[in-house]
This record gives structure tokens, C-alpha cells and sequence, in this order.
């Protein structure tokens, strides 16, 4: 790996020591950079899970991608760093109270960094910026107000077999909200081809049903979903319409510097 490349890419200047402040720091330089887009599959450009065509996407042609890419690619980087990562299989809430299935998700697990382990995601839009410090019901509190902690359950169901999940949740007024939920056992990149394969090409899958590109911002989130341009400064939200696809493109290399 071109690791001057890719600091250069994320913007990033800081220490390169494998400590919790360099993890903090690369992890919200990435987020500030690297947008969450799955426009690859809008656009007849299939996604490889291997790590150099990961890397030519995101770093050399400045592109973003969604989590099989951005965290892949991010675990690679930090252990090129001398950080301790495991790839983890998490499976997505949805609107009915369920959960994915297992690949549907990747997240990332940060071993031994001052006494403790620690979660970390630069694929999932819009979340939390700094790692999760890996313990249960531990709330961690953004910047911005938004409250976020790890939460463990027991998959109890008659008929199943008995699975310890851990969840992430994120605190909605009074209410604990779950984004993703699970376990702990290592995964290899190559795992997640069979579902990065059926997000890209199923109708079933949420990528393939409309064009996303998502990038935070020191003071809030930028995001276009088609023609929807979605701007929130300080938890204020705005929307403007575009009114051509020739806006688009031009709002997608001047917003987030992606051209396709």
C-alpha cells in the first residue's frame, strides 16, 4: 500500500502511531473525505472486494463507496499502520424491528488501544465520527448531541440456536435506536463477496433502487439522493431539487468531488 497516498487522500497530517488518538483522528479525517456512495452500481462499474481495486477506487480515482469498500480498505490501512483490526459481519436493522442477514453489513473491531477495544465505521453514512469504545451500555456523546453506545442481547428465540449479539444504538429522543447488530467472530474480506454481489445487482437491495452519495462535514452532513440535495448545518436540515442531470454531475464534482 501507498500509505502517502492514502493520508493524502483522507487529508490527514498527524501521528502514525498506533494509538487511540491516531485511530481517532484517521477515522474522522476518513469520514470528512471519503463520501459513502453507491453510485458504482448505478453506472455499470462492478465492485471488487480485493484491496488494491479498493484502493485504486477510493484513493487514486478519488471515488467513495459503501461499507464493504470504505471499511475494507480503512482495515487495510490501519494495519499497514501496526493497529490490530478484525472484520466483523453485521446485519442491518430495518423498518419492521428485524435484522439483516449475515454479511448485509461491515464494521470494524480495534484491538489493545489504551487498555480497552474499540469500534470503528467509515462505511455506514451517517454515524458516529469517533470509535465506539467497546463496552456495554457505555453512551458516548458526539460533538453534535447525537449519543450512541453498544448494547449486548441475547438471541433468545425457540427454535434457534442461542447467538450473542452485540448492537449499536443510537438514542432518538428517549428511545435506544439500533442501526446494526453483530457477533464477534472474525470475518475475511472475502467474505462479504456473495452479499456485495447481490447489493449491487438484487432489486431487493436498497443500493440498487436509487443513486446515494453522502459526505459529513466539520458542521453537519452533505448528501444527494438522486436529484434531492440534502443539507444539514447544525442539525438544520435543507432540501433543494435539481433540476437536470447535467446539475447533478456538476454538484457531484463540486460537493464531493466525485466525477464519473
Amino acid at each position: 500500500m501507498d500509505i502517502h497516498a492514502y493520508l493524502k487522500r483522507i487529508n490527514y497530517h498527524g501521528s502514525l502511531e498506533p494509538t487511540l488518538p491516531t485511530l481517532q483522528a484517521l477515522h474522522e479525517a476518513h469520514l470528512l473525505t471519503v463520501p459513502f456512495e453507491n453510485l458504482s452500481i448505478h453506472y455499470g462499474q462492478p465492485i471488487i472486494l480485493q484491496e488494491e481495486a479498493l484502493f485504486n477506487k477510493i484513493v487514486d480515482r478519488r471515488r467513495g463507496g459503501f461499507c464493504y469498500e470504505l471499511n475494507g480498505l480503512f482495515a487495510w490501512l490501519l494495519r499497514q499502520l501496526g493497529f490490530q483490526v478484525t472484520l466483523l459481519s453485521a446485519g442491518v436493522a430495518n423498518a419492521t424491528g428485524s435484522f439483516g442477514p449475515e454479511f448485509d453489513h461491515l464494521t470494524l473491531l480495534v484491538h489493545q488501544l489504551s487498555s480497552a477495544d474499540w469500534l470503528a465505521d467509515v462505511g455506514f453514512g451517517e454515524s458516529f465520527r469517533q470509535p465506539l469504545r467497546f463496552e456495554a451500555d457505555l453512551e458516548h456523546k458526539e460533538a453534535d448531541g447525537q449519543v450512541y453506545r453498544l448494547h449486548r442481547n441475547d438471541d433468545k428465540r425457540a427454535g434457534k440456536t442461542k447467538r450473542d449479539y452485540w448492537m449499536l444504538q443510537q438514542l432518538s429522543d428517549t428511545q435506544w435506536k439500533a442501526h446494526y447488530r453483530f457477533t464477534l467472530q472474525p470475518r475475511a474480506l472475502s467474505d462479504f463477496t456473495g452479499m456485495c454481489s447481490y447489493q449491487q445487482t438484487s432489486p431487493e437491495s436498497h443500493f440498487t433502487k436509487q443513486r446515494i452519495c453522502s459526505l459529513a462535514t466539520p458542521t453537519g452532513r452533505i448528501s444527494l439522493s438522486d436529484l434531492r440535495l440534502i443539507t444539514t448545518i447544525h442539525n438544520e436540515r435543507t432540501e433543494h431539487m435539481l433540476s437536470s442531470q447535467e446539475e447533478y454531475f456538476a454538484t457531484l464534482a463540486d460537493q464531493f468531488g466525485i466525477v464519473l
